[in-house]
């Protein structure tokens, strides 16, 4: 038995979208035996745009029921079937959203006719409802009303039932262990199936092959899986858009972070939001007051005029000053993490002489910060960092040189290096972007701390 279902809704993504109309046809596989449709109040204002696409507003659902009040009718005819739907697990998650909030568990066998559809009638250019129906001729009036969608799902599906392959195509999408349900509707199994549990990173592609989101993993298949399993509005609406995934091996965490990063620049996919954002900086510098004692402090990138050292968030800055300060016995006062007319008092910087009580002469505070202004402006000629290869067969390297990201390379074990030009000649040249020395710095900051 199956219940062929469809929903307009007010258009807030899964956990704030509230169903406005509902239709459900109950079929036997054959011919329909039962069928509830009916107006549903939100309980919350229809924005335009979706009256505009619906028809529905507020004065028509003003006298409507709630969910609450036809959820024994959902439950009821639904109860011992299959749930269909064309996207199905758009219809099937705001559904059981609207269970839940009347602390109802709904759970139902589903099927999707939009992957039915491209598996068993495979070759049209569009799987949307309205152009699939028009390619094969289905009668589909009232589009975007639920009762008019979901009764076009019927003849739709009843239409894939005549194909011989059917049944075992349904069967193998219900089973339990087969990820056909949570897959995004245009996206085959096979992709997903031939993804690596490797690190580094993945392209998802629209059905133009256009890349529409960049990201890195550990395990580039299980987190291409966390995708489809996120009911956020972000991820429901790219999940949607993909019909193909590419990937790169990188080997390790930091080449996928510094390989992701460059592909979001170079192709700057629509779904990408993080690093689409400007990085604030900061800076530490010095600066001698009145009385002759050296200051250390930290402010905004773009207010420092003599930086002596560069930081992609506030509190990696703050940390290193503290760091210096337990490690050099500098005052957090004068080292800006404490603002005090007083003596200092910071909670984690217990080892100030006492400059900050007249009690430590200047020349010897000075001292110690003069050397951490030299620990601060280290800047090592050459940085190299190597990390494994993506097979068991090479290595990988990131360069750094003066302070500039020269980009990453991949070397076979066999390779000796002996110069510089051998190692450059393995090197795959990158920008030396805002975004790249931040997951640099982090690495290395990760591994070293001040030692005095």
């Amino acid at each position: 038995m199956y219940t062929i279902i469809d929903i307009e809704t007010t258009g807030n993504g899964i956990k704030g979208n509230k169903i406005t109309e509902i239709s459900i046809f109950k079929f036997d596989g054959e011919k329909v035996i039962d069928e509830f449709t009916n107006l549903v109040n939100p309980q919350c204002e229809i924005p335009y745009f979706i009256t505009g696409l619906t028809g529905i507003d507020n004065q028509m659902v003003a006298n409507a029921p709630t969910f609450k009040e036809i959820a024994d009718k959902v439950l009821e005819i639904t109860k011992d079937s299959i749930f269909i739907a064309h996207s199905v697990n758009f219809d099937y998650g705001v559904i059981k959203e609207e269970f839940r909030q009347i602390g109802v568990d709904f759970s139902r066998k589903k099927l999707c006719t939009v992957r039915l559809s491209r598996k068993l009638i495979p070759g049209f250019n569009s799987y949307s409802l309205g152009k699939l129906c028009s390619s094969l001729s289905i009668p589909l009036t009232d589009r975007h009303r639920a009762r008019g969608d979901a009764r076009a799902t019927v003849l739709l599906f009843k239409l894939l039932l005549k194909n011989t392959a059917s049944d075992k195509v349904i069967k193998t999408f219900l089973n339990a262990r087969s990820q056909e349900a949570t897959l995004p509707p245009l996206l085959s199994k096979s992709t997903v199936n031939n993804l690596p549990s490797t690190p580094g990173v993945y392209y998802f592609k629209n059905k133009n092959g256009e890349i529409i989101y960049v990201g890195k993993a550990i395990n580039i298949k299980k987190r291409v899986l966390g995708h489809f399993y996120d009911k956020s509005n972000h991820e429901i609406k790219l999940c949607k858009e993909i019909a193909d995934i590419d990937f790169e091996l990188s080997g390790s965490e930091l080449l996928a972070l510094l390989m992701e990063s460059a592909a979001i620049k170079e192709h700057y996919p629509i779904f990408n939001r993080a690093q689409k954002k400007t990085i604030k900086q900061y800076a530490i510098f010095s600066y001698e007051d009145r009385r002759g004692i050296l200051h250390l402090a930290f402010d905004s990138l773009k207010t420092v005029i003599n930086p002596l050292m560069v930081f992609y968030n506030q509190t990696d800055c703050r940390a290193y000053l503290e760091n210096l300060c337990d490690v050099l016995a500098l005052c957090p006062k004068y080292c800006h993490l404490q603002v005090t007319n007083g003596a200092c008092s910071h909670y984690k910087a217990k080892s100030c002489n006492g400059i900050c009580k007249g009690e430590e002469a200047i020349v010897e505070y000075n001292t110690k910060v003069i050397k951490a202004i030299a620990l601060l402006k280290q800047r090592e000629e050459r940085i190299l960092l190597e990390r494994k290869g993506r097979t068991t067969d090479e290595k990988a390297f990131v360069l750094m040189e003066s302070g500039i990201y020269k980009g990453y390379g991949f070397i076979q074990n066999s390779v000796q290096i002996n110069t510089q030009e051998d190692l450059e000649a393995h090197l795959i040249p990158q920008k030396n972007t805002v975004e790249a020395l931040r997951i640099i710095q982090n690495t290395i900051q990760k591994n070293i701390k001040v030692s005095n």
